[in-house]
């Protein structure tokens, strides 16, 4: 009972720690208020300008708009805020051995793997409630500024679950991008990687030829993780909106096994 005891403590002490390290560190902050800016800021500002230029739009374009509406107030800002989730999820782990702090956090708490644990659980929650917070935020802000002319509700088919599946979405690509950085251990490099990825790489995948090539497209952590946020599919898709969720966690679930296996072996 008193080792239980001890080892429930010590993994509180740590959620307690990272959870400090994290709050405290200045990027967190301007990360989570860009965040901010860009899904309700800009959003609405995005979307109050195309409803002013509204009487100028041809019928076909305000068809188009109001078939999406979800395409101004998810995913757009989605689009924008993952760059800013990718970075601060490298910096979770790669500032510490950028700053040398990680041979104290060692020293102090030798079982790595808690260590690791710790990090990837306090950041995984903290992106889950902003994630959520700002998507049901700006999903009920644009649809206040856009209601004279494009109807949007929860209610509406594929809608809860766009708005829900962005802060989830955001939330683990969050966790990929830690686990970029637990592996490479450089800020810089492991930025790269992941922006490399998310902005080139998996849009580079849409050229490849045939059934393969589509398939490829399809399974790249991203481009099926972005899924979820869709609220319809094109005729027979590769993957549904839950499945493309699913591939994407898969992908995170190996990188951060890897992390894990090399957290545990390398030196600090």
């Amino acid at each position: 009972m008193t080792t239980l005891t001890a080892r429930r403590a010590g993994f509180d002490g740590l959620l307690r720690s990272e959870w400090t390290k994290l709050r405290t560190v200045r990027s967190t902050t301007w990360s989570l208020v860009a965040m901010a800016a860009i899904s309700v800021g800009l959003m609405s500002l995005i979307a109050w300008l195309l409803m002013r230029q509204w009487p100028q739009f041809s019928p076909q374009d305000q068809a188009a708009l109001a078939a999406e509406p979800l395409q101004i107030i998810i995913d757009q800002p989605v689009f924008i805020s993952q760059l800013i989730v990718a970075v601060l999820g490298v910096m979770v782990v790669s500032a510490e051995y950028t700053t040398g702090m990680i041979r104290s956090t060692l020293q102090s708490q030798p079982r790595r793997l808690l260590v690791l644990s710790a990090k990837v659980l306090v950041f995984a929650l903290l992106m889950f409630a902003v994630g959520e917070l700002l998507s049901f935020a700006a999903f009920f802000t644009g649809r206040w500024i856009m209601s004279d002319h494009i109807p949007v509700a929860l209610s509406d088919p594929g809608i809860t679950r766009s708005v829900f599946g962005a802060g989830l979405y955001l939330t683990v690509l969050g966790l990929f991008a830690l686990a970029f950085g637990a592996i490479i251990r450089h800020t810089a490099g492991a930025i790269t990687g992941v922006l490399g990825l998310i902005l080139v790489v998996s849009n580079l995948t849409a050229l490849l030829p045939g059934t393969w090539g589509a398939h490829i497209h399809a399974w790249m952590p991203t481009n099926a993780g972005q899924l979820i946020y869709k609220p319809t599919l094109p005729p027979d898709p590769l993957l549904t909106q839950w499945q493309g969720l699913a591939v994407f966690a898969g992908w995170t679930a190996l990188l951060l096994l890897v992390a894990a296996y090399l957290f545990k072996k390398r030196d600090a």
